[in-house]
Formats: structure tokens, C-alpha cells, sequence
């Protein structure tokens, strides 16, 4: 199986605050943050929707990609959700056929 790497962003419930991360496991990634496994900002913040993400075949895109990200203003990142996501809906159930998914989630170490 190929693998694939994501930069994606999620956000909190009342969508104030926003979190872009890259990865190469999103599924497992995702649980993670619903489960708040990882102590942090994702955790603080209760960061638990995805609402953006593309997918690369190489990390090294995938990195570039979130340090773009990540230096935008909110109004940026948020008229990229609006392009992909108008509704701001929380995507994970589509990612089901489009990113390989493990059998269990990686324990919170694993992503240390």
C-alpha cells in the first residue's frame, strides 16, 4: 500500500479556534485529538472536528505544506475551509475510502 501523508486542520465546536497539523496516519491522528490523547494545544482547546485536508505522497510535501499553513492569518485558513467545506462540516466519515486506515489507533506515545 502507498502511503500517504495529510496536512489538515481542525477546529472546536463554536469554531474559534483553529489547529493545522500534518501526519501519516489522519484516522488514527483524528482519534487522537476526539480522545484527547495527546496533552497539549489540540487538548486545551478541544480541537475535535476536521474541517480541511489534502493528502500528498510524500511527507516532505505534506511538511511544506503545513508550514505554509500555518504562518496564513485565520481569514485565510478560513476562506480554504469555505473552498473545500462551505458548510464546515466535520469530514472524517469521507475519508473512509480516500486515506488507508489502521485496524486500532496509535496510542499517544506512538505520535510523540
Amino acid at each position: 500500500m502507498r502511503e500517504v501523508f495529510a496536512v489538515y486542520i481542525m477546529t472546536c465546536n463554536t469554531r474559534t479556534t483553529l489547529y493545522v497539523g500534518v501526519t501519516g496516519d489522519l484516522l488514527a491522528r483524528i482519534y487522537q485529538h476526539r480522545e484527547q490523547a495527546v496533552e497539549g494545544f489540540t487538548s486545551r482547546y478541544h480541537v475535535i472536528h476536521l474541517v480541511y485536508y489534502e493528502l500528498f505522497g510524500e511527507a516532505r510535501f505534506a511538511i511544506e505544506r503545513e508550514t505554509q499553513l500555518k504562518k496564513w492569518r485565520r481569514e485565510k485558513k478560513v476562506w480554504l475551509i469555505e473552498r473545500m467545506n462551505p458548510a464546515w462540516k466535520d469530514l472524517t466519515a469521507e475519508l473512509t475510502d480516500r486515506v488507508p486506515r489502521t485496524d486500532t489507533p496509535l496510542p499517544p506515545e506512538a505520535m510523540a
